[in-house]
């Protein structure tokens, strides 16, 4: 008898504290933000570890070491992870600002919201040939970040919800503002392959918030605060793998702290990511196999040809390169060089895409060449006008 073996895929996050090495990030009093992150991140992985033995928990850097973002972004894919939670601290020329935020990747909606993007980036001016490794960004050029109006939508509401959740918890867990949830251009989001947040657990430059991010008790609150939220998010996006016991605790969680919709800065985004709960968008690997078998049933038929006179006038694939929610302008210089992109609306989104073809054959190479300027794009089927995610 052939022995039964658990094939089931780990659930994995990564842990990524910010910073490290010879970037000690933001300094207030002695207080080195790359010391802060580091100690909440650990006892983050120490809180799974214990919760969630199935769980497998990697750091970018479990040590005071210089980790570059793009090699961090690059663990998680290689790791290809479910989370990535990457923690670190505030700064800003006002000592009396205070409170937490949490960040999804985006078009940054604020000045604010630019500077702290700017500060997290500016790491890279300490890597080697940074210039030739991020083609050319320049994180203290504010036209540097327009690219970053071209956002992966694929995970962009299960980041925004974890996000919620996270600030939810911090809001019934800390004595400080809650700054919401809100979005800007981080290099470290922007090439992770997964629901992607980037933490501000708190200002080093406010003496008393300083103070308790660099206290046992407070790092323990905080990584207690995004572990509270990650159960959250492990309930929704495991499913099966959860314990019955653990699913009704959760949802009594989820049912006392209200709806988790994000609170962005305008607040005008509640209603819309209400109205994506409701139709159950599923995730991208729940849709990949909905969609392969059924292509896989066209190329089972009898006549194979039917294969490549798959699409009609209303049915064909494309190459998603990314999604916004204001237009950009579809010529060559802001796609890196490539032609013929078009630009289509649908809910709250401009998706951005390339080639109508019949077959995934002829789809396939052209996806190849432009995942090497967009890593993260994907291929999707159209029919009558309702686009599913292939890969």
């Amino acid at each position: 008898m052939t022995p039964n073996t658990n094939t089931v895929k780990p659930f994995i996050v990564v842990i990524d504290p910010g910073h490290g090495g010879k970037d000690p990030g933001a300094v207030s009093k002695g207080i080195r933000e790359k010391d802060v992150v580091l100690a909440i991140g650990r006892k983050l992985g120490k809180f799974i570890n214990e919760s969630y033995p199935d769980v497998k928990v990697v750091f970018t850097r479990s040590s005071d070491v210089f980790v570059p973002l793009i090699d961090r972004s690059k663990i998680a894919n290689r790791n290809k992870a479910n989370l990535f939670i990457s923690l670190h601290a505030n700064f800003c020329g006002t000592p009396a600002t205070r409170g937490t935020e949490t960040f999804v990747l985006g078009l940054h909606r604020s000045d604010d919201n630019l500077e702290v993007a700017k500060k997290e980036n500016s790491v890279i001016l300490l890597e080697d040939d940074y210039s030739t490794t991020y083609e050319g960004f320049d994180p203290n050029l504010s036209e540097s970040y327009i690219m970053f109006e071209l956002t992966q939508d694929i995970f962009m509401d299960q980041s925004l919800l974890f996000a919620d959740a996270i600030q939810q918890q911090f809001k019934s867990k800390l004595d400080n503002p809650n700054r919401g949830v809100k979005q800007a251009g981080f290099l470290v989001l922007r090439q992770s392959s997964m629901p992607s947040v980037l933490v501000e657990a708190g200002f080093l430059s406010n003496l008393s918030e300083a103070n308790y991010l660099n206290s046992d008790a407070g790092q323990t609150t905080i990584a207690q605060s995004v572990f509270d939220a990650f159960k959250l998010f492990k309930i929704k996006n495991s499913g099966q793998n959860a314990a019955v016991t653990e699913n009704k605790s959760v949802n009594e969680e989820l049912k006392n702290s209200g709806s988790a919709v994000p609170a962005t800065e305008k607040q005008n985004r509640t209603a819309e990511v209400k109205t994506e709960e409701k139709k159950s968008v599923p995730l991208m690997t729940e849709q990949k196999p909905e969609v392969r078998s059924e292509i896989f049933a066209v190329e089972s038929k009898e006549n194979k040809q039917e294969t490549k006179q798959l699409t009609t006038e209303n049915t064909y694939f494309s190459v998603q390169i990314g999604a916004n929610t204001t237009p950009v302008e579809t010529n060559a210089a802001n796609f890196k060089g490539l032609k013929d992109v078009r630009r289509e609306k649908t809910d709250k989104y401009y998706r951005y895409y390339i080639g109508k073809e019949n077959s995934l054959e002829q789809i396939t190479p052209i996806w190849q060449q432009i995942k090497l300027k967009f890593p993260q794009s994907f291929i999707v089927l159209f029919v009558d006008g309702n686009r599913k995610i292939l890969q």
